[in-house]
C-alpha cells in the first residue's frame, strides 16, 4: 500500500515537473522573443534590423554598428581589427602590452600612415578595440587622415574637414570625451560627392 502511494506521488511530481518545463520553454523560447521582436520592430525598426546602410542603388553595403576594412587611400581607415573585421569572430587579440607582436603591428601601422616623430598618430589608429569591430574613430583620428583622403580624391583638406565636422557625433553624450566619426558613413558621403 505504501509503495503504491509513493509511486502515485512520483508520477504526479513528474507530471508537474514536465508541465513546468513545457510552460517555461513556451514563455522563454517563444513568447518572450516574439514580444521583444515586436517591440523592436515597432519602436526602433532601423536598429532592430541591424542599422543597415544602403548605397544609392538601394544595395546593402554594411552596418552602422560594425567596422569594415578600408585600405585604399581615398577612404578613411578604421581602427585596426584583431579579427580582420569578421563579425562572426568578434574579439580582441588579447596580446599584452609587452608582447612583441603588438609592438610590431603598431610599428607597421606607423609606417603605413607615414608618421614622423613630430607628427604623433592618434592612439585609436594604432590600437584595436575589444571587439575588433568598432565602427567609429575619434574626430582627431579622422582629421589625421584628412590630407591623404583629400589628395587621393582631388578635394581640398578644408572640404574633407567640413565633412568630418558634419559627421562628428557624441553618441554617449557627456560620457563620450571626444567626438566620434563613423567611418562607413563618412566614406559613403565621399562616394556621394562623386570624387
Amino acid at each position: 500500500m505504501n509503495s503504491s502511494i509513493e509511486k502515485t506521488g512520483l508520477i504526479s511530481l513528474a507530471g508537474t515537473s514536465i508541465r513546468i518545463v513545457f510552460v517555461t520553454m513556451v514563455i522563454c523560447c517563444l513568447l518572450y522573443p516574439l514580444v521583444i521582436l515586436g517591440l523592436g520592430q515597432t519602436l526602433t525598426p532601423y536598429s532592430a534590423n541591424g542599422s543597415l546602410v544602403r548605397n544609392g542603388q538601394g544595395e546593402i553595403v554594411g552596418s552602422e554598428l560594425l567596422a569594415q576594412g578600408f585600405s585604399r587611400p581615398e577612404y578613411f581607415w578604421p581602427r585596426p581589427s584583431a579579427v580582420d573585421y569578421d563579425a562572426a569572430a568578434a574579439g580582441g587579440s588579447n596580446l599584452s602590452p609587452t608582447n612583441p607582436e603588438l609592438h610590431d603591428r603598431a610599428k607597421a601601422l606607423v609606417i603605413r600612415f607615414g608618421a614622423s616623430a613630430g607628427d604623433p598618430i592618434p592612439a585609436d589608429l594604432l590600437t584595436a578595440s575589444g571587439s575588433g569591430l568598432d565602427p567609429n574613430i575619434t574626430l582627431a583620428a579622422a582629421r589625421y587622415q584628412a590630407g591623404r583622403v583629400a589628395s587621393a580624391r582631388g578635394l581640398t583638406v578644408d572640404t574633407v574637414t567640413e565633412l568630418l565636422t558634419k559627421y562628428a557625433t557624441r553618441p554617449g553624450g557627456l560620457r563620450t570625451p571626444q567626438p566620434l566619426v563613423n567611418v562607413l558613413l563618412v566614406n559613403m558621403e565621399l562616394e556621394r560627392l562623386g570624387k
